[in-house]
């Protein structure tokens, strides 16, 4: 029989390719699901082995519903272990600090940890660890209020207080505000430095109160209410006022035995500052702020008036190096947390102490991880108007370098000279070393 050619009808042909190319995206979806099904299989035989209930090389069988139930637990529990709630369902973030420090005081330190002043009477060298500069605080974010603005605070908490024993570190608030941020105004209720000195030298060798307390740097945490107002002036620069309603310590003056009874524990103090800053390029930035600080101290019936004037300032002409500090002017400092001598009251009238002082601090960044802090300062208070046994001037030089081990934790090293100026007594010395382990979270 002759061959004959094989005629193919296009139009039966055409149904059987267009199921292969119907099958394909359907085969190709299954593949896809069995790879999943392959990856959340290996998830949970690593979790369970996590629970303890496989071994690494031990076939996976299905699991039960008992035991998917158990895995959800476990999660639930650790969520619950990472998330702070307030009952107002507004969140919470836990902060702070555990601070270690091993220190050092040559002789004249008078037992403390950290000397503000040189004591005037002999004291032996002295020195140990702790942990009670440690630092436990809360942030909090609230709800919106009228006009747009935002609500939240802080609390911060140390160990401070009690005696200073090992078994004897109390808990105690150092600093907490309730903050309304608008868009250009701020009002803050809380307990704060003074509002006339912001800033602080860099330490973590003196937490337990401000460093270069008592040489410079007024620092009583204390209740105020403040007023913030910020103006811009271009792109890069601007200015903000503040003022604040200040609650002064006139417990820190000393006064004879028989006033004690008779000098007000606290009085209405009234302060202001105003800054100017402005970004210079490369990263520089330069703040510089006037401020004043009124009130007036009450004991036995008589009105001593304090009047300080200050300016501080910051000033970043480099991304790794900056200089800040602090100056002030004035009389009847102490209220604010500085030397103990406001004024002097006798058994005639009172006399408020002129006085004197600052501080300034380089530092120097020169990796993310090292730093340098040197600082100085001083409270110089007039000689004519102390009684024989006061502090004339109280002086602290020194220096600190910090490693950051890890990005939360950080080394210290610290020395610091303090020289004590006693009317009538002469001048004393305290050589303070301080080795800091910090972890912050």
């Amino acid at each position: 029989m002759p061959n004959k050619p094989l005629l193919i009808c296009a139009f039966c042909l055409t149904p059987m390719l267009t199921a292969q190319d119907q099958l394909k995206p359907i085969l190709d979806r299954l593949d896809k699901i069995e790879q999943e099904n392959r990856a959340l299989r290996s998830e949970l035989l690593q979790l369970r082995i996590e629970l303890g209930r496989a071994k690494p090389d031990s076939p996976l069988e299905a699991p039960g519903i008992g035991e998917r139930m158990e895995v959800q637990e476990s999660r639930t529990a650790e969520l619950a272990q990472t998330k702070v709630e307030a009952s107002s369902r507004f969140p919470i973030s836990i902060t702070g600090m555990a601070l270690f420090n091993a220190f050092h005081n040559s002789e004249g330190g008078g037992g403390s940890q950290y000397p503000t002043t040189a004591s005037e009477a002999p004291s032996a060298a002295n020195g140990g660890g702790s942990f009670r500069q440690s630092i436990l605080g809360f942030r909090f974010q609230g709800p919106r209020v009228a006009g747009g603005g935002r609500v939240s605070g802080s609390l911060y908490t140390d160990f401070w207080a009690g005696s200073g024993s090992s078994l004897n570190q109390l808990l105690r608030i150092r600093t907490a505000t309730i903050e309304v941020d608008w868009k250009n105004t701020t009002l803050i209720a809380g307990q704060e430095k003074p509002l006339i000195s912001p800033r602080e030298p860099m330490s973590i060798a003196q937490v337990g109160v401000s460093p270069l307390t008592g040489a410079g740097n007024p620092w009583l945490w204390q209740p105020q209410v403040r007023i913030e107002q910020r103006l811009a002036l271009g792109e890069s620069a601007g200015l903000r006022a503040q003022g604040a309603l200040f609650q002064t310590s006139e417990s820190r003056t000393e006064v004879p035995d028989d006033y004690t009874n008779l000098l007000d524990p606290s009085r209405p103090g009234y302060q202001g500052r105003f800054e100017l800053w402005k970004n210079i390029g490369g990263g520089g930035r330069l703040e510089i702020a006037s401020g004043f600080h009124l009130s007036t101290s009450r004991a036995a019936g008589y009105s001593i008036p304090s009047r300080i004037f200050s300016l501080d300032w910051m000033f970043k002409p480099a991304e790794k190096i900056d200089f800040s500090g602090l100056f002030f002017n004035g009389r009847n400092i102490a209220p604010l947390g500085a030397l103990r001598q406001g004024f002097i009251l006798t058994y005639g009238d009172p006399k408020a102490v002129r006085t004197r002082g600052g501080y300034g601090q380089l530092a120097y960044r020169p990796t993310s991880r090292l730093s340098f802090h040197a600082f100085t300062g001083q409270q110089d208070d007039r000689n004519e108007d102390l009684l024989p046994g006061r502090i004339g001037k109280n002086l602290l030089f020194g220096g600190n370098v910090m490693y950051r081990l890890a990005p939360n934790v950080i080394l210290s090293f610290e020395r610091a000279g303090i020289r004590t100026s006693y009317i009538g007594a002469g001048i004393r010395k305290v050589v303070h070393y301080d080795l800091a382990l910090a972890y912050q979270f």
